[in-house]
């Protein structure tokens, strides 16, 4: 058995789970051995009870607008224990449509602008010329490290006041076409675009980690985890 044990909200993860979604939680599990740590993930879908003190880090995947609809519908009884989990700094993974669930409003499956969860501050619009977003994408970090990846979203998104961005576009396009960033950071909240992101930026997936480390363990000496090196898979 390993020395730690980490508890991973997979919030929707059957509904939201389009675009290989999953990855991103078998890429924690993964990296999760590697600083010997455990993750046991559990699927947190509609009418099922979430807890902020039971978890450890959550995971929102992207999906079809239809699917989304359904987890709109159901997030604001989940609402007040979510903005427990995150204002706690715990580390928490959004991508696509997870990440437009999560802000204040976005387009729906009938071109509809519609209220979201509320719990970031960043909106989501069509795009002017109406045209998806799919490139390849390349971003520099805060961290110095780039990070590696494929967008692929029919919505653009712009950021609220207390966000800042994952990271500076070098390739693609990234949150919108007007300011150069890709997604979102709120405490230690992580929002993109980019799919099966922690598939190839281990170095997210490890930061997530170990920040659900120290909230857990705090008095812990995680010296020996910080120090793992993370290789890159591309």
């Amino acid at each position: 058995m390993a020395e730690y044990q980490l508890q991973l909200a997979h919030l929707y993860g059957n509904l939201l789970n389009t675009y290989g979604d999953l990855g991103n939680i078998m890429a924690l599990k993964y990296y999760g051995q590697l600083l010997d740590t455990d993750v046991t993930s559990k699927v947190i879908s509609v009418e099922d009870d979430f807890k902020a003190a039971d978890y450890d880090l959550i995971v929102i995947g992207a999906g079809q607008k239809f699917e989304q609809s359904i987890a709109l519908e159901d997030i604001p009884s989940k609402h007040d224990e979510l903005q427990k989990f995150i204002e706690a700094g715990k580390p928490m993974l959004a991508v696509g449509e997870g990440y437009q669930l999560l802000g204040q409003s976005y387009i729906d499956q009938h071109d509809q602008k519609v209220a979201g969860a509320g719990l970031l501050s960043h909106h989501s619009e069509l795009p002017a010329d109406g045209e998806p977003i799919q490139n390849d994408l390349v971003i520099k970090t805060k961290w110095g490290i780039d990070f590696h990846g494929h967008e692929n979203h029919d919505l653009v998104t712009f950021l609220g006041d207390n966000e800042e961005a994952l990271g500076k576009v070098i390739e693609g396009t990234g949150n919108n076409h007007d300011d150069d960033t890709e997604g979102a950071i709120y405490k230690n909240t992580f929002c993109t675009n980019m799919h099966t992101v922690l598939d190839r930026n281990g170095e997210l997936a490890k930061r997530m980690l170990i920040t659900a480390l120290a909230n857990k363990y705090p008095d812990a000496d995680l010296s020996a985890q910080r120090a793992v090196k993370i290789e890159p898979t591309y």
